[in-house]
């Protein structure tokens, strides 16, 4: 049966289920409870939005544009705050911390920014280094910084460009650039916002393997938000083969991949792809596109 998608059910639901959950619950990595940001005159861009991310877990966030799908995103770093509700990050409570006090949390989130947001004054080597340079709380010995920095670009198959500039690469390599900044950490929780929006279907799907990846490679916990439903698709059905350096499907057991959808700042869908492609819901189904399964 498919998951019960009015607002408010969906978060009566959520807060059933985070009964008896502790803040310092060390499964969950990421909290909203009853969250609502809203700026001055206008309408809430999130409305009492509650979901809890456990560690090991895909959240693929779908929803139309102006759905709240990146505000979500940004409210979990903290770069934008709350008006209302609470906000977990690794069991502590973040809604008001200052500034200076989120500089250690931070330093356990990758975040990929919508268009990769890189820096067109520097090298590909020195957009990857940033993180590592600046975040506070992260201490890396000079001499394993060039080492890591090729690491992560190697893992993303462009250790080549370590001395181009942003201009002289491709969308989807300026992409794939994003994506080794976003992990150059190690990074235990990752956001990324529409990794896939404007590239064409085959550099979407590479994208996409990254990711999953990225996932399987490291034991990493993930948001992403897309508006493709075949990127979630890839993420729920596929895991990344070491040996052969290929997606392989994972079969009925599928993988720990949850999908949630977005309308109008509200959590209106939370639940398993199954339960998605089952739902009847007229705004839900917008997003699912059913495709058939593919070899990677």
């Amino acid at each position: 049966m498919a998951e019960t998608v009015t607002a408010a059910t969906k978060i009566a639901q959520q807060a059933d289920a985070a009964d008896g959950l502790a803040a310092g619950d060390a499964a969950s990595l990421l909290r909203f409870e009853d969250v609502t940001v809203a700026f001055a005159g206008e309408q809430p861009v999130l409305n009492r939005l509650s979901f809890n991310v456990r560690r090991g877990e895909t959240r693929i966030i779908l929803g139309a544009a102006g759905s709240g799908k990146t505000v979500l995103l940004k409210t979990a770093m903290g770069l934008i705050r709350a008006s209302g509700g609470r906000v977990f990050l690794f069991g502590e409570d973040v809604t008001n911390k200052a500034e200076t006090e989120l500089f250690g949390i931070r330093s356990k989130l990758g975040m990929l920014f919508q268009e990769s947001a890189l820096f067109d004054s520097m090298t590909v080597a020195q957009n990857v280094a940033y993180p590592l340079l600046n975040q506070r709380a992260i201490v890396m010995p000079k001499d394993q910084m060039e080492p890591t920095v090729r690491s992560s670009l190697r893992f993303v198959e462009l250790e080549n460009t370590m001395d181009k500039y942003p201009s002289e690469l491709s969308g989807g390599m300026r992409r794939r650039v994003a994506i080794a900044r976003a992990v150059v950490t190690n990074p235990p929780l990752l956001l990324y916002d529409s990794p896939t929006a404007g590239l064409d279907p085959i550099t979407a799907h590479t994208i996409m393997a990254l990711i999953v990846k990225e996932r399987d490679a490291n034991n990493t916990t993930a948001l992403v938000v897309t508006h493709r439903y075949q990127d979630g698709n890839l993420v729920a059905n596929f895991r990344y083969n070491p040996n052969s350096g290929r997606l392989d499907p994972v079969g009925p057991e599928g993988t720990n991949t949850i999908f949630m959808v977005m309308k109008e700042g509200c959590l209106v869908f939370e639940g398993s792809q199954a339960s998605l492609e089952a739902c009847t819901d007229t705004y839900v189904t917008k997003f699912v596109k059913r495709p058939q399964l593919e070899a990677a």
